[in-house]
């Protein structure tokens, strides 16, 4: 995979991506990019995907919205609704969402509630980059580029998971576990909160003494950005997955990129091809706006 991080302004991510009034409803509609959000290093990701987005779709403009009320106060950027609104107020009558999100679960859900509810604009939400089956094949066979060998190690990949038994995600991270333990023999996949549990995963290694045949471990965030819940709960120091690997005897790794003085831990957003997947999905939502003109 090819992974190259670096920052720019966020300002340019806050503003429209041109400095003109906006079109009316039969030129183009805006485009609104909602992402959970980052306070911290992974901001350098979403700017980076910035530019990516202009460089695609430069004649729109384009703007982005953090659905993380705790980001929202940290940066003091806008929420979707309030997106919306301003969108509304300098003239638009519709815009296509680029929900930022890995898996279709309760916050794309709270997306697409938001747009369904907001009556000024025309809105088309599009999907996320998991939303199909065969999108999650796709990823699978980026992610795979970087497994360790079956005669190398084990490839363990981290899911973010939700405590909510409803979530319609929980669909997709029990399939997303099936299916690379039915195509690959040394891959393993569990989420950091609720299923598949990270802790049966290393109760059943334990059982079958799994560290005897593979002693190296490389965990795989199936994450958009690697902040704290890689840092912390999957490689930190304390009561970590690290620290659970080792314990069973297992050497643990999680691959990492470099940015001029700075090393972070690689996530699904750190990816180029990951990258063209999700303006895929941008270019499938004009597309679907412009059907229904």
């Amino acid at each position: 995979m090819n992974y190259v991080i670096f920052k720019i302004s966020l300002v340019a991510m806050e503003s429209p991506s041109r400095d003109r009034e906006a079109p009316p409803l039969e030129d183009r509609p805006a485009i609104v990019i909602a992402v959970f959000g980052s306070s911290g290093r992974g901001r350098a990701l979403l700017d980076r995907f910035h530019l990516k987005v202009v460089e695609r779709f430069g004649e729109y403009d384009i703007r982005w919205a953090y659905t993380s009320r705790i980001i929202r106060e940290k940066t003091g950027t806008s929420g979707l609704r309030e997106t919306f609104v301003a969108l509304e107020a300098a003239g638009f009558n519709s815009c296509v969402v680029l929900p930022l999100q890995i898996f279709p679960g309760s916050e794309y859900q709270k997306i697409t509630m938001i747009a369904d509810d907001f009556e000024g604009l025309h809105i088309i939400v599009g999907e996320t980059l998991m939303h199909r089956w065969g999108f999650v094949n796709d990823v699978i066979n980026v992610v795979s580029k970087n497994f360790l060998q079956p005669t190398e190690g084990l490839n363990i990949l981290a899911m973010h998971g939700t405590p909510v038994t409803t979530d319609p995600a929980n669909t997709v991270y029990l399939g997303v576990e099936q299916l690379v333990r039915t195509r690959f023999e040394n891959v393993l996949a569990a989420s950091i909160e609720g299923i598949p549990d990270y802790e049966t995963m290393f109760a059943k290694m334990a059982r079958k003494k799994i560290a005897e045949k593979y002693k190296r471990v490389r965990i795989h965030p199936l994450l958009l950005v690697a902040g704290k819940h890689v840092e912390q709960d999957i490689m930190g120091e304390e009561e970590s997955w690290k620290k659970c690997l080792e314990k069973l005897g297992f050497t643990v790794e999680c691959p990492m990129v470099e940015h001029e003085d700075d090393r972070y831990y690689q996530s699904l957003g750190s990816s180029s091809e990951i990258e063209e997947f999700f303006l895929d999905r941008l270019a499938g939502a004009v597309q679907k706006f412009s059907n229904t003109r």
